[in-house]
């Protein structure tokens, strides 16, 4: 892998990141029913994470000579708190398959920071999506 098609993966990545952020923020808006509460503070506690793997990103694409992208990904519409919780779970699921790709990729371009890095946000990802499983588990239909 050069070092080109590793800034543009990291773009896609940016990308996702950055519509994390607008998903978890939106939802936390959109989230109704006796569990609102809970709901909002749950997605918006997620933010700061998703802020912080978009900054090492977009500092990581800098480094490596690129031009991060400031363009949102596409964020899952959803009406339901459920629809909600399943297009975060999602979400989640493929951040961690793309981060544990990455991951391997860092290893193959030589930057081992990198690639520890990358399995560090692997970790909090699947974490993220293991905490939605959970919520998900007993939910109402």
């Amino acid at each position: 892998m050069d070092k080109q098609t590793m800034i543009e993966k990291l773009n896609q990545d940016l990308a996702s990141e950055l519509a994390a952020i607008i998903q978890y923020t939106t939802y936390a808006a959109k989230a109704t029913g006796p569990y609102r509460p809970q709901l909002t503070q749950f997605y918006l506690a997620e933010v700061p994470d998703e802020l912080g793997h978009a900054q090492y990103l977009a500092n990581k694409i800098v480094a490596l000579g690129g031009e991060p992208t400031t363009v949102a990904g596409k964020v899952a519409a959803a009406h339901t708190n459920r629809e909600m919780l399943e297009a975060v779970l999602a979400a989640e699921k493929e951040a961690t398959a793309g981060y544990t790709q990455r991951a391997v990729e860092a290893d193959e371009l030589g930057d081992k920071g990198m690639a520890v890095q990358l399995e560090d946000m692997v970790r909090d990802e699947s974490g993220h999506a293991e905490e939605v499983e959970r919520i998900l588990k007993d939910w109402p239909e």
